[in-house]
């Protein structure tokens, strides 16, 4: 049963990532690659450190009581926290940069911070 629950939640993080992949092939400008980038490959890492989770606190409750398996489970869910905070603010300085650059979006008709950096 568990095998199904982490097989779930692999493929739904493989899903995720390969969705961010192709949307970062597919759309028009560094804005919408950003967000293809950081928003599906956030979800799909988040579901696939919850399987390593759930696999480490299955191994050490009932496979070996070893705590290395905790301590792999601690440190995947600190690799999803690091990962949740640094990822917008990464995605925010690479947007902030490509516009004061001078990247325009695809397809913008108005462009209501003209001037203002």
């Amino acid at each position: 049963m568990i095998e199904w629950i982490i097989g779930i939640f692999l493929a739904i993080g493989v899903f995720f990532n390969l969705l961010a992949s192709v949307g970062i092939l597919r759309f028009p400008d560094v804005y919408t690659r950003i967000h293809a980038a950081t928003k599906c490959t956030t979800f799909g890492t988040i579901f696939i450190v919850l399987a390593a989770v759930t696999y480490s606190i299955y191994s050490y409750f009932w496979v070996e009581k070893d705590p290395a398996w905790i301590t792999i489970g601690i440190h995947s869910a600190l690799v999803v926290i690091f990962l949740v905070l640094t990822n917008p603010v990464g995605a925010h300085a690479i947007g902030r940069a490509a516009r004061k650059s001078g990247i325009r979006p695809h397809g913008a008709v108005i462009d209501e911070l003209e001037g203002r950096l």
